[in-house]
């Protein structure tokens, strides 16, 4: 698979390319992954239970013991257990793949689950409510601020957009990284992403500005990562049709010499269908970019909100 500098990379549980490596001998394949994503990412495939030497097909793996210190057995290899290689093979990986954006981890595997991985007793009884794989909960240890999700849980439009809404900023930090970090850099990032950060967490977007203005208090290396981890941390968050609205009304602000009274009210009536649940987010957003195409504002042209990810995808047709 190429590797082009404009496309991000992700990392990927390599079942869900369709490679045969699950313990049975078997795979995953994601329809989403290989025929939607694929357009728009480079993957970089890791099953780490191959990679600490399990074969294929392999004897399943099982987490046995306390939510907070499972370990990984072999049950049918009198119990062999195998957790400390998968988690330092998680730590590992979380410093070799510096240049990805984001991770698709498959769900309810023993090594890679993020939510709700079954955990038993020592006794066989399963031990509700359930823990992370060993190798995923050593990865995002490690790499706090990368957006993680499983495959499964990006079946829903919302996850789904939220996932890959923090993917692109990701990789738009990278591309300022990459660059030169400088305080006039971040400080244009928060801008290009204030919107943003106001439909998914409107009190930690102010948070992160009161922050912002005592940048010049600190070394630059230190003020960043902290600032990155935590906008990161907000975008976590989902947006509502509630936030969302709110960001359409703001928007819309921008609009109120230039527009005459029965295309405001227009818009008012979009933004309250939306808000109410009646159509999707795409049907306002497309009369305001449109709005604002006819009458151009250099900071709202700047947002990412308005188009934080590929058009191609239609994340926002589903929300």
């Amino acid at each position: 698979m190429s590797h082009s500098p404009s496309r991000p990379k992700l990392g990927i549980s390599a079942c869900l390319l369709g490679e045969p490596v699950r313990y049975n001998g078997g795979h995953k394949a994601s329809r989403l992954c290989l025929e939607v994503l694929s357009r728009y990412f480079d993957f970089v495939p890791v099953c780490p239970e191959v990679a600490i030497g399990l074969g294929t097909p392999r004897p399943t793996l099982r987490l046995v013991g306390e939510h907070d210190e499972p370990r990984a057995l072999i049950l049918r290899e009198g119990g062999r257990d195998v957790s400390d290689a998968l988690r330092d093979y998680g730590r590992q990986q979380a410093g070799a793949m510096q240049d990805i954006c984001g991770y698709i981890f498959m769900q309810q595997s023993p090594s890679c689950g993020l939510h709700r991985v079954k955990l038993y007793r020592i006794d066989g009884q399963p031990r509700p409510p359930g823990v992370r794989g060993l190798y995923a909960e050593a990865f995002c240890a490690a790499r706090p601020a990368l957006p993680v999700e499983e495959e499964g849980r990006l079946n829903d439009p919302v996850i789904r957009e939220n996932f890959l809404t923090r993917v692109f900023a990701y990789a738009a930090w990278q591309q300022l990284v990459d660059k030169g970090l400088t305080r006039h850099a971040v400080i244009g990032f928060h801008s290009r992403y204030k919107y943003q950060l106001m439909a998914h967490n409107p009190r930690q977007y102010s948070e992160l500005g009161r922050r912002l203005a005592k940048i010049g208090e600190q070394p630059l290396e230190a003020f960043a990562p902290d600032y990155f981890r935590d906008f990161m941390q907000a975008l976590g968050s989902c947006a509502t049709r509630g936030t969302h609205s709110n960001v359409l009304q703001h928007l819309a602000g921008y609009l109120k010499h230039e527009l005459p009274s029965s295309e405001k009210a227009e818009m008012q009536r979009l933004i309250d269908q939306y808000r109410e649940g009646v159509i999707p987010l795409v049907v306002p957003l497309t009369l305001l970019k449109h709005y604002f195409r006819l009458h151009p504002h250099p900071y709202i042209d700047a947002q990412a909100y308005l188009q934080p990810h590929p058009e191609g995808l239609s994340l926002r047709n589903a929300i």
